[in-house]
């Protein structure tokens, strides 16, 4: 089973060496690495270049944002199994990848999504807050819940048949998606009881209170625009069920 990883970044010199050296050492042979640049100039390039004997597919050029950017990565990746990781995160282990195709086999799921930490944008050593997630059950995403999407794996078939991101969002794309593949369509899932990612904090969907507003009405226009069936206060749900996140330390 082939494993394709795609990371997307944008002038992240100060962190894409991370990210890629954690992708060439993981355990499980069978991985093809996409690199999406939307056209950096401060450097990543040149970083990314010191390993491009060992990425498989490397594009550079400018795009209309990380969703487009996720899009093209999509189009180019041709692996059973496709993942994401950003240019500010990096795997927990050396043995991620070899859990998720292992999870996949044994559930013979379409999808697998496992834990993810928030760390300190400078010093990767220090957590700010864990996110535990949970196996998917019906219900789950009107109570504010989804999976964290940079753990995310998804089989390359639910991508040809039920599309990739849409950019009609420009924060909540990621959410929209995993809406749609587990809520509206009801693809198998499972979950990996691990923490897979390491996130820097500071993304784009939580940069200031704005775009955290502006997040979740997207995230309430992603049901309407899917024929689902959602309470005006998804909104307050979804915020509120990342409290227990920051006082949660095991």
């Amino acid at each position: 089973m082939k494993v394709s990883i795609i990371t997307v970044c944008f002038n992240s010199a100060d962190t894409i060496e991370q990210t890629i050296r954690s992708v060439l050492c993981q355990t499980y042979s069978e991985i093809e690495y996409v690199i999406v640049d939307g056209d950096s100039t401060d450097g990543t390039l040149e970083i990314i270049n010191r390993y491009r004997d060992s990425i498989s597919q490397l594009i550079s050029e400018k795009d209309s944002g990380i969703y487009d950017a996720m899009n093209k990565g999509l189009r180019l990746a041709s692996g059973d199994v496709i993942g994401f990781l950003n240019a500010d995160d990096f795997y927990a282990d050396k043995d991620v990848i070899e859990r998720v195709v292992d999870a996949l086999k044994a559930e013979n799921a379409d999808c697998c999504y496992g834990a993810l930490e928030y760390i300190a944008k400078n010093n990767p050593e220090k957590i700010i807050r864990r996110w535990r997630s949970q196996p998917y059950r019906d219900g789950l995403f009107e109570k504010g819940w989804h999976p964290p999407h940079p753990t995310f794996f998804v089989r390359k078939r639910v991508y040809d048949k039920y599309g990739g991101f849409n950019l009609l969002y420009n924060i909540s794309a990621d959410y929209e998606l995993m809406l749609r593949f587990l809520k509206k369509y009801g693809i198998k899932s499972c979950y990996i009881p691990h923490v897979l990612i390491k996130m820097r904090t500071g993304g784009n969907s939580n940069r200031s209170v704005w775009q955290i507003i502006r997040a979740n009405v997207e995230c309430y226009q992603a049901w309407k625009r899917n024929d689902l069936n959602v309470g005006p206060f998804i909104m307050l749900r979804k915020p509120a069920s990342k409290l227990l996140q920051y006082i949660r330390r095991d």
